[in-house]
């Protein structure tokens, strides 16, 4: 569970192994591993949009500050480090040690999984897949969200680093069936609710978009509920994150059965 970043971006790499699709030169994965060789944390530095952040699962403490040793002497340039606590937080204290600047944090967030469902208040409409026609509305939504996400968490717009998927990424998710509007009574569109596919049994909610003039009125609950529901059903376990900033948000996940598993941070570097 608490690997779900790691295992959603190295499942279909190795799925795909034999296809030698090409990695940047950037990207590194390692396993930590205890004196009985049995592996006690990970990390990898595989996502595409600046600053190029890697990301830390738990890990002794004494291995987050060793990476950021070993960083250092291989010359890699790391301004921002994500990842579990506290060995994002180790690991960057190390970097600023090493290299200078200092460390600020641009997000908290939390991971959680669904333990009991608890059905919200029904609310009119249903889910409804989203279709390949539909990409125009969900590329604009998908770049709304972390704007808005931002802005409710009070923090300046743009102020979290995300990629905003392309045409290509988001048609590759309508064609796998990966996200889901709610329609409401009279057949509009007021909510978008993605979801990543089962990776080694642990499948990721999110993103999770309602627009300003919709909110307040049950759709995010109820959807979410929903593909919580069929992703279970499915045989998977349902996680998601939180912005630790967002009380709304975090007040909705928990009404509906969503439990803490780890708290995780993005924290950018200064110089």
């Amino acid at each position: 569970m608490v690997s779900t970043v790691v295992t959603t971006v190295a499942h279909p790499l190795w799925a795909h192994r034999a296809d030698g699709i090409a990695q940047p030169d950037r990207n590194w994965w390692l396993v930590v591993r205890d004196a009985s060789g049995t592996v006690v944390g990970a990390a990898m530095r595989a996502v595409t949009f600046a600053p190029y952040p890697p990301f830390l699962l738990p890990m002794p403490d004494e291995a987050a500050v060793a990476l950021a040793y070993a960083l250092h002497e291989r010359g890699e340039e790391v301004l921002a480090v994500n990842g579990a606590l506290p060995a994002v937080e180790l690991c960057a204290a190390e970097l600023t040690r090493l290299g200078g600047g200092r460390v600020q944090v641009n997000q908290h967030t939390r991971l959680h999984e669904l333990g009991e469902l608890a059905c919200p208040a029904p609310v009119p409409g249903s889910l409804k897949p989203a279709a390949e026609d539909d990409a125009e509305l969900v590329m604009e939504w998908f770049g709304a969200f972390m704007g808005d996400a931002d802005e409710q968490a009070g923090r300046p717009r743009g102020a979290s680093a995300h990629e905003i998927p392309d045409r290509v990424e988001v048609l590759r998710r309508l064609r796998a069936g990966q996200l889901w509007f709610w329609v409401d009574g009279a057949g509009q569109r007021v909510h978008l609710t993605g979801a990543n596919p089962p990776s080694f049994g642990v499948a990721r909610v999110g993103p999770v978009y309602t627009p300003p003039a919709q909110r307040g009125r049950g759709w995010a609950s109820n959807a979410v509920a929903e593909v919580s529901r069929r992703i279970r059903a499915e045989g998977a376990r349902v996680c998601l994150f939180t912005d630790q900033a967002n009380s709304t948000s975090n007040k909705i996940y928990s009404a509906l059965g969503y439990r803490p598993v780890v708290d995780m941070a993005n924290l950018v570097i200064v110089r």
